[in-house]
């Protein structure tokens, strides 16, 4: 299996082959090979700055030559104006990197600054906010670094780091009891050290989960109301297991859920239609 940096190598490999092909024709016919220049990472509107680290990368994968230097890092809060970083080197390099690098960026920040508006309203809370597996294909690995950027939580990576059995799988496997026990038996049987949830869709299936013995209990399409009756219920009977909310919760429920008294919750809207932060990268003296 590859690693994170093995997996961000690759994005940028095809990022690189899909926008410049065998050249760019616009920058190789108009700027001599020989010429040097400066271009700012300029910040066009509020928020969260994030991926200025797989900018770097992209630099450097491309060009190793090129010089960046940062005065605005991941994780700070940024206005119309700020600029980043600055990047000296062959114009050639600047040109080519420009789009690559901002689609990067201004997606990673638009997520981290998404997130933290969610983190925000949990304030004084324990409940984290937690990503979901509904990314970009192929940008997985760099939409969970901007979730945890803007001050979320990460759920798995993909369908290998955990098990999440929901309500389908226990439908095909005959119910919790037989899904819970199958997987810990394959866990057993090859080596695997996987953390184990449950989703649950009623009290019924809340008390299936806590008898097998699972590690995160998730409350599917639960109401707030319904929320907090069932985490009184779970606490009851094993106050370590954690709790999780999914399902349909939005920027306006979300503190309610909070105040139930789970652990995580789950919100989808965190990656898949998110909006891109406004930024430029712009030729400076």
């Amino acid at each position: 299996m590859k690693t994170q940096d093995q997996l961000i190598d690759d994005l940028l490999t095809l990022a690189f082959a899909e926008d410049i092909g065998d050249g760019d024709a616009t920058t190789l016919s108009t700027i001599p090979a020989e010429a040097t220049g400066r271009q700012a990472l300029i910040v066009k509107e509020e928020g969260i700055l994030a991926g200025v680290e797989i900018a770097r990368r992209v630099f450097e994968k491309f060009d190793p030559t090129m010089q960046m230097s940062v005065s605005i890092g991941d994780g700070s809060h940024v206005k119309p104006g700020d600029v980043a970083f600055v990047v000296d080197g062959k114009v050639r390099s600047l040109l080519q990197t420009e789009r690559v690098m901002l689609n990067i960026m201004q997606r990673m920040s638009g997520i981290a600054t998404v997130t933290a508006r969610y983190q925000q309203e949990l304030a004084g809370l324990k409940t984290k906010v937690l990503d979901t597996r509904k990314t970009t294909p192929g940008l997985r690995v760099l939409e969970k670094m901007a979730i945890k950027i803007g001050g979320g939580a990460n759920h798995r990576m993909g369908l290998y780091d955990m098990i999440l059995i929901k309500d389908n799988h226990n439908d095909f496997a005959g119910g919790i009891a037989n899904s819970v026990a199958a997987a810990k038996q394959w866990c057993k049987a090859n080596g695997k050290d996987l953390r184990i949830e449950v989703e649950t869709r009623n009290t019924a299936e809340i008390l299936q989960a806590l008898d097998a013995g699972v590690d995160r209990i998730m409350l599917d399409n639960f109401t707030p109301a319904r929320t907090a009756e069932a985490v009184q219920l779970i606490r009851s009977h094993n106050a370590d297991v954690e709790i999780e909310s999914s399902g349909g919760i939005t920027l306006e429920t979300l503190r309610a859920y909070g105040e139930a008294g789970v652990d995580f919750i789950s919100v989808g809207a965190l990656t898949h239609s998110v909006k891109g932060l406004d930024m430029s990268f712009k030729h400076v003296d």
